[in-house]
């Protein structure tokens, strides 16, 4: 709205008013437009009385001081030119500006279905960790022998900040850390040449070895094996708990290693399953055997031996000869050597039966022996995607899984990152809505 004034003056003081209508307030400014040509412009005004239909104008502030400081409208400033060169164009062009508008939504559409969400940013240094394990050893040979000349062969790397290391009874461990920005799959590359110069100085049989390509934060996925309630075999706890360990470490562990954006699977709880053979020392004494006999023996008859062909009527027969053992009575009937002419197994001198490895660690729930199992995810995937791949994989896994187990998730970081997002879009949303309503 504007208004049409028609001014007569003469020498005395004759007031303005305005309609009241007319007047618009803008934070604390009192302002009618005026319009001057193809624009308009706003001009404060300090107000006098009112009769509830005009009101008077005492006098004008500054104009220059107004427009320059909260909207630049005047004309020698250009914005409002712009503004309205904008307004027209938008106008005259209101199919383009349309599809262009959609176009915007659509990309818009597309950018957030592919945006990495995730609540959990991942801010470890660039580390490397090398573990080598060492039965038998004091936490001081492990220093000595083991730790020292890994961490010594590691210095000069490129881009190496510092190194640090770990010497436990029976482990060494050792944490590589890089300057920002280095790539991780250079930094492992310099340092496996390094540990191939290296293992010719370690003990034998010492095997240092880099960990995952995986950070604290990796832990994505984890489920729990278990069987089923009064289930037959659980009235025997040992074995229960050795098949629930084999069934997570030969079927589903492989499975899991091949998902996408998986670096490691490990497993903590039962027992893993070990078919061991215990000499009786006297019975060795009175057969002239020794350990090294057995050990021998036993090396022997575990592998397959091929003995070329045979050609018959045109056909090609191969020659095989298996000797790797499958069961406990064909480790038991294994001949270690003769006594007077007669054969020796090594159910004569040992007990073979079916044991466990030797464990720091067990997993419960509810009271039960169960086996749990953790995904380690790569660095740098998204967890919110591959905790995705994992389940979608894991339900594949459970209806091949042997009859009476089931495995049942306990930790999804996908349902962290849902419950977030939950979160920040409410708060967005009630903010937003309140700053509307005030």
């Amino acid at each position: 709205m504007y208004v049409t004034v028609d001014l007569i003056q003469d020498s005395r003081q004759v007031p303005l008013v305005v309609p009241i209508a007319a007047i618009q307030t803008i934070r604390d400014w009192s302002v009618v437009f005026i319009k001057v040509g193809n624009f308009y412009e706003a001009r404060p005004l300090t107000l006098g009385e009112n009769n509830g239909t005009h009101a008077e104008v005492l006098n004008r502030r500054p104009l220059r001081f107004f427009g320059h400081q909260l909207f630049n409208l005047w004309p020698n400033h250009g914005g409002c030119h712009i503004c309205q060169r904008i307004i027209h164009f938008s106008i005259r062009q209101r199919l383009f500006v349309l599809f262009a508008t959609f176009g915007l939504i659509g990309l818009g559409v597309y950018s957030f279905q592919r945006l990495p969400i995730d609540a959990l940013p991942d801010i470890t240094n660039v580390q490397v960790q090398i573990n080598s394990e060492a039965p038998g050893y004091s936490p001081l040979e492990v220093e000595q022998r083991i730790t020292y000349l890994v961490e010594t062969s590691l210095a000069g790397l490129p881009s190496l900040l510092e190194t640090r290391s770990l010497s436990r009874y029976g482990l060494s461990q050792v944490t590589v850390i890089f300057e920002e920005g280095t790539d991780i799959y250079f930094a492992r590359q310099l340092i496996n040449t390094r540990l191939q110069e290296v293992k010719e100085q370690l003990p034998a049989g010492i095997q240092p070895i880099m960990g995952p390509i995986a950070t604290g934060l990796g832990e994505i996925f984890m489920w729990s094996l278990e069987w089923d309630k009064n289930h037959p075999r659980l009235k025997d706890p040992f074995d229960a708990a050795v098949e629930l360990r084999t069934v997570q470490d030969w079927v589903i562990r492989p499975q899991l290693r091949t998902v996408p954006g998986v670096a490691e699977v490990n497993s903590i709880g039962g027992y893993v399953k070990q078919y061991q053979v215990a000499p009786d020392p006297e019975k060795l004494m009175a057969f002239n055997i020794t350990f090294r006999d057995i050990m021998a023996a036993l090396t022997k008859n575990t592998a397959n031996v091929g003995a070329g062909y045979l050609e018959h009527r045109g056909e090609q027969y191969l020659i095989r000869a298996p000797g790797q053992v499958i069961s406990e009575e064909e480790i038991a009937n294994i001949v270690i050597g003769t006594h007077r002419g007669v054969p020796i197994h090594i159910h004569d001198v040992a007990e073979v039966q079916i044991a466990k490895e030797l464990r720091t660690g067990a997993a419960t729930k509810n009271g039960r022996e169960t086996v749990l199992g953790t995904v380690f995810m790569l660095k740098g995937e998204n967890s919110r995607t591959v905790s995705l791949r994992v389940a979608e994989k894991m339900k594949e896994i459970n209806r091949t899984l042997p009859e009476g187990i089931q495995a049942n998730v306990v930790y999804d970081r996908t349902k962290l990152v849902n419950a977030t997002l939950g979160t920040v879009r409410d708060n967005l949303s009630e903010g937003a809505l309140f700053v509307i309503l005030v």
